[in-house]
């Protein structure tokens, strides 16, 4: 069993001194090290070389869980992915150790937590968008083109003009102004 150290610092003016220091006294064989980028980032290279190194039975170690990633539906998504591949994972200030009972115990709850927690802001935004209907607030995107432009669309094409040139000049996709034009005009529905 190995284990892997990994550091991340959000700017390069910071120092992943106080993590390497706190992973070598963990006693992590091989340590990666992101500088400047955010948890939230993507694209994570020590990280994905970390992740390449590890084999069944290892286990990859962070100084605090938030090294690792910036919201707990990744960790629990990353410690899903490394249990699946037979590998363990600690983080050292928070004393989680997926290795042991206690500590997979610990990240099944954060799992339901966090699962619930996902629940309860879906279940918010259904309710604020159903009331802001009842008050008649005109929700989702506004239209790329107006009234106006859609019957001065009308009359050009009308007069002989190119659909995709018309949709040019006003500046959207063909697509988009066909789409416009086959709704019905304002002036067209009954009172």
């Amino acid at each position: 069993m190995t284990s892997i150290g990994y550091a991340r610092v959000s700017t390069d003016d910071q120092t992943p001194a106080l993590q390497l220091d706190a992973l070598k006294a963990a006693g992590c064989e091989r340590l990666f090290t992101d500088r400047g980028v955010s948890g939230a980032a993507r694209g994570r290279p020590a990280l994905g070389e970390a992740l390449a190194a590890l084999k069944s039975g290892d286990v990859l170690v962070v100084w605090r869980l938030d090294r690792l990633g910036r919201s707990l539906s990744d960790l629990i998504a990353l410690t899903g992915e490394l249990k699946a591949r037979g590998c363990g994972f600690r983080s050292l200030s928070e004393s989680i150790d997926t290795t042991t009972a206690g500590g997979v115990l610990v990240f099944h709850v954060l799992g339901a937590l966090a699962e619930f927690e996902r629940g309860l802001i879906a279940e918010r935004t259904r309710a604020g968008l159903a009331a802001a209907k009842k008050r008649g607030a005109k929700l989702g995107r506004r239209p790329a083109l107006s009234a106006d432009q859609v019957s001065h669309a009308r009359q050009l094409i009308d007069a002989g003009e190119r659909p995709s040139d018309v949709a040019k000049s006003l500046k959207v996709d063909r697509a988009t102004l066909y789409r416009a034009l086959a709704k019905p005009s304002p002036s067209s529905s009954p009172s």
